[in-house]
């Protein structure tokens, strides 16, 4: 099942795919947008085998969402825009929501190839104070920006966010370079690692068996 969004990157926000609904699964599908493709607006959602396009902010929302072995493409944004694959929209500590993206990879589409050295990419930016999101065991391709990660305006909530990494793979996926930023934990563990997986995160061996995918609850290696 395919779901797209046609405003192009003039339209701005433009959702394609909003879901609301805890224990959603979405598999096989394809989600292709520019600006906010999708918003995970609440519950727990897993997408597995899916393509999801977009350019700024285009995985974005409330909810508790895990990304897993699918293909993410970066499209060509506006003259002068930057992307951001993430935006999570946590807005309270003790919240149990974020994004993780597992074992996917993250690659330019075929118009912004020639220019993906110089139109910026970022993993995310944080949209509230306590955004989460978690890239783990994927594959990032040399677009991604050696900083990985860029602020929302300033140093607003740069000292609240979690963004992490672990045991990603391909150019982009260096953390030589990432920012310092103390919500900032460029190389987890692999105890750490394992809070973001599908069983414990999004408590997946209780639901996600009834869809029949084969998916990853644990870490891939």
């Amino acid at each position: 099942m395919g779901f797209q969004n046609t405003a192009g990157p003039e339209g701005h926000q433009a959702v394609a795919v909003r879901s609301l609904s805890d224990r959603s699964a979405f598999i096989n599908c394809r989600l292709d947008g520019f600006q906010d493709t999708l918003c995970y607006q609440g519950g727990r959602q897993l997408f597995r085998n899916c393509v999801l396009s977009g350019t700024i902010d285009f995985l974005f929302g409330y909810g508790a969402v895990v990304v897993q072995n699918s293909l993410i493409i970066v499209r060509k944004p506006m003259e002068n825009q930057f992307n951001t694959v993430t935006a999570d929209g946590r807005k309270e500590r003790g919240q149990p929501t974020g994004i993780v993206i597992h074992n996917c990879r993250i690659v330019p589409e075929l118009k912004l190839t020639p220019d993906r050295l110089t139109v910026k990419t970022y993993l995310g930016r944080p949209w509230k104070a306590y955004a989460t999101t978690v890239v783990m065991e994927s594959q990032l391709g040399d677009l991604i920006q050696p900083e990985g990660w860029k602020p929302w305006a300033g140093s607003m909530f740069l000292d609240t966010l979690y963004y992490a990494e672990y045991g990603n793979r391909g150019p982009g996926a260096s953390t030589a370079r990432r920012v310092t930023w103390k919500g900032v934990h460029s190389v987890l563990s692999r105890s750490d690692a394992m809070r973001w997986t599908v069983d414990s995160f999004i408590q997946g061996r209780e639901w996600v068996a009834n869809t029949g995918a084969n998916v990853i609850y644990g870490l891939k290696a």
